[in-house]
């Protein structure tokens, strides 16, 4: 199991060395969350604070946009070379386009499904993918409790993947702890983001490792 812990629970006062601490502690990737106050009803980051996480890290970033006018926002943080960019396909009317887009900038796409959001719409695009992030909370705020669904969510995408002989990641957002991680790896999920179970702990690394299973 990956672990990409979330900065948005960090503390940004010293997010440089908040940055650091996780790397150290033996992160696989870096997960930044930017939401527009539209899509969500919270405002986060911009380009110059994720360029300051950049630098910090080293380890590969994983930009989760929760935005309206994905395309802007995507040319927006593309010079910073992330690893992926995932956009939640509630918000896009034209996804094939935006996967491939990102694609040729060099970047992993992904998509994002909300709580409530259907597996079957991605039938015709997991091929394109190489991660899915489903959201285990509703989007917007740190801290929330795990929906216990997205277990069975994550089953059904796993068995789309299969079928499809496709080759996309399975990623899981929200109240991930070390009581449902076992669930959430058995029903195949590649990758997990955790954000105040290690942020709001004193032990950084052991956190990453709990979840590193």
């Amino acid at each position: 199991m990956q672990v990409a812990p979330s900065i948005l629970s960090a503390d940004f006062g010293i997010l440089g060395d908040e940055v650091k601490a996780i790397c150290d502690g033996g992160c696989d990737l870096v997960h930044v969350d930017v939401m527009d106050g539209h899509f969500v009803p919270n405002l986060t980051i911009g380009p110059v604070v994720v360029e300051a996480v950049a630098k910090a890290s080293t380890k590969p970033l994983d930009v989760h946009l929760m935005v309206e006018n994905n395309t802007f926002f995507v040319n927006l943080f593309a010079p910073l070379k992330p690893k992926y960019i995932s956009f939640h396909l509630e918000e896009e009317k034209h996804p094939h386009r935006l996967i491939q887009h990102i694609r040729s900038l060099g970047i992993s796409p992904a998509i994002v499904l909300n709580p409530h959001s259907r597996v079957e719409d991605l039938e015709y695009i997991i091929n394109d993918l190489d991660m899915v992030l489903l959201m285990s909370v509703n989007p917007g705020f740190g801290g929330q409790k795990f929906i216990p669904s997205v277990i069975e969510k994550a089953a059904r995408l796993k068995e789309l993947i299969i079928q499809k002989n496709a080759s996309a990641l399975i990623e899981v957002d929200g109240g991930v702890n070390d009581k449902n991680i076992h669930a959430l790896k058995n029903a195949g999920v590649d990758v997990v983001v955790a954000g105040s179970y290690v942020y709001n702990s004193e032990d950084y690394a052991g956190k990453i490792r709990s979840l590193q299973i």
